[in-house]
Formats: C-alpha cells, structure tokens, sequence
C-alpha cells in the first residue's frame, strides 16, 4: 500500500468516518464534498498514485514542447473534530478509472482500514421526475442491514431497488466484502437536466451529511449557488418553451391569408 498511497502525514485520529467522492451525475457529488473541503479546516493527509489505476490518452503541448503525461489528482484530506466526536477522512478524485474502479476501491477500503474507519460516506444523483423548481428530496442506500434504522432516522426516501453507477455506489460493494459500514446519499435530480450541474442536490445531499456527521457548517454559498442556477434553468426552460411555440405553432393572422389565398 506504501507505494500507491502516500501519506504525507500520519494523524491519531478518533473514531474517523470516510468521505470519499468521485465525479458523477449532475456533479453532485464532487460539489457537495468540496464545498465541505473548503468550509471547514481540513488538512492535507497524502495521496493516492494515479499511474496504477489510468492509462494517459495523451499529451498537452505547449509552445512545440510535450509536456509529461498528466494524471487525475485523487487527494486526500483529514479533519480534527475538536467538539468531541469523530474526525473525518475525506478522499476527493478528479476522475474514475475506466477500468480499475474495483482496484481503487480495494485501495481507499485499504487506507480506511488502516485508520480504523467505522462508517463511510459516499454521495451521488438519483435521477427522477423532480421539477427543477422543486425541493429535491435525498434517499439512502446501505451496505449493511442493520443501518436502515439510520435512513429512518433521518427520515431518508428508500426506493427499493436501484443502481448507483460509478464509484459512488462501487466503493459501498467493496466495503460490504470487507466488513466496513457504508451509506450513500443521492440528491433528487431532474431527468432533463441529468447533464447539467445540479448545486439544489449538492445542498440537499451535504446537510444531510453533515447532520449524520454531527458537525455544522456554514451553507450560504452553496445555497446562493443553487438560486442562481435554479434561476438560470428556469430562463433556460422559458426560452426552450419560446422556441417550441415559434416552430410549431402559426400565428393567427398568418392563417387569416392563407385562408384568403
């Protein structure tokens, strides 16, 4: 494990849960943990060697000079609960292999086992029929049996049976074979905008996370981000709708003179 994941540091941490996200679905996932990077006061805990798991598709040149190969970044971050409660790893990457996601999950379940990680996290989208102008709702999935008293208590949707594409969900799989407790929250998204950024199920999704975790942080900007763009989607459909009715429709005074003719 030493020369794939590089520590730069090796904290005591208590009790620690792991965050792990990847890019996924309307971003959800990759927003919600990196505005929880950024608020609260993580630090740096090493890294994980891209190499092993991504082949390079190419190379940038810059002024007729190639460049090295580059690589997704996959990082990874600490925090200290000073309240009392338990410290968080959070694992942040770039991208998802297209074809060693099951290494790189044995991988990070490695690192969570070596910190004695008692439950991990992960986030995703759960595309549905929701209106973008709607409060997206967040349903939970488990790994374990015994944690569907935690989605009750959270008063989590369960929509029985469903796929979680990628990492989000894989990493979970991985963690049932090993023993390690695991919950993934997925933000409502609407089916129309599944390739749109989503920050409405980005907030929905991290609050709830944070309840679970115990901690509080400050969601003005992400919230702000979310109006923004939930305004943006609905000048968005008005235009859309605009151009509908411009193609398929004729105004009645141009029927009048083909009626006439």
């Amino acid at each position: 494990m030493s020369d794939i994941i590089k520590l730069y540091t090796r904290p005591e941490l208590r009790l620690p849960n792991l965050v792990a996200a990847w890019p996924g679905v309307c971003n959800v996932s990759l927003l919600a943990a990196s505005y929880l990077e950024k608020k609260l006061d993580f630090a740096k805990l090493g890294e994980i060697e891209a190499s092993y798991f991504f082949d390079p598709i190419g190379v940038v040149v810059k002024n007729n000079v190639v460049e090295s190969p580059q690589f997704p970044q996959n990082k990874l971050y600490y925090w200290k609960n000073e309240s009392g409660g338990s410290d968080i790893i959070l694992f942040i990457g770039d991208d998802q292999p297209p074809a060693k996601g099951y290494e790189l999950a044995n991988c990070i379940i490695n690192l969570a086992e070596d910190f004695q990680v008692k439950r991990i996290y992960t986030l995703a989208a759960a595309v549905t029929r929701v209106h973008h102008t709607e409060q997206p709702e967040v349903w939970g999935a488990v790994n374990n049996q015994q944690l569907i008293d935690v989605l009750r208590e959270h008063d989590l949707l369960r929509r029985g049976n469903l796929q979680i594409a990628g990492l989000n969900g894989l990493l979970l799989g991985v963690a049932k074979e090993r023993g390690i407790d695991g919950i993934c929250l997925l933000g409502e998204v609407p089916a129309y905008t599944d390739r749109l950024q989503n920050p409405m199920a980005a907030l929905a999704v991290l609050k709830v996370l944070t309840n679970m975790l115990g901690i509080e942080i400050d969601t003005s900007e992400l919230a702000q981000l979310a109006q923004e763009t939930k305004e943006k989607m609905q000048q968005m459909t008005a235009e859309a709708m605009g151009e509908y009715i411009d193609l398929f429709t004729e105004p009645i005074w141009e029927k009048e003179e083909d009626e006439e003719d």
